[in-house]
């Protein structure tokens, strides 16, 4: 992925969680009622192993995200979070 701009990240970051992430559960879900419902534990292994997949892709979106802006000048940073 192209450097994004901290804004550019947070604003991505933001769209990816609250209408990716849902989509991604739903697609996520749909998928495994497809094929014959496994035993608990091996289900409860794909659940997990779907919930961590997903975010590799998109580490470089929310890395740094929890940060104060590393692109404003000092005196403009939020110290307060």
């Amino acid at each position: 992925m192209a450097h994004l701009s901290y804004k550019a990240r947070r604003r991505l970051s933001l769209v990816i969680l609250l209408i990716g992430l849902p989509l991604y559960i739903v697609a996520a879900a749909s998928v495994v009622t497809l094929f014959e419902r496994p035993p608990l534990m091996l289900e409860v292994m794909i659940y997990v192993a779907l919930g961590v997949v997903w975010v590799l892709p998109l580490k470089s979106v929310f890395t740094g995200i929890g940060r104060a802006d590393p692109d404003a000048p000092p005196d403009s940073r939020d110290t307060d979070g």
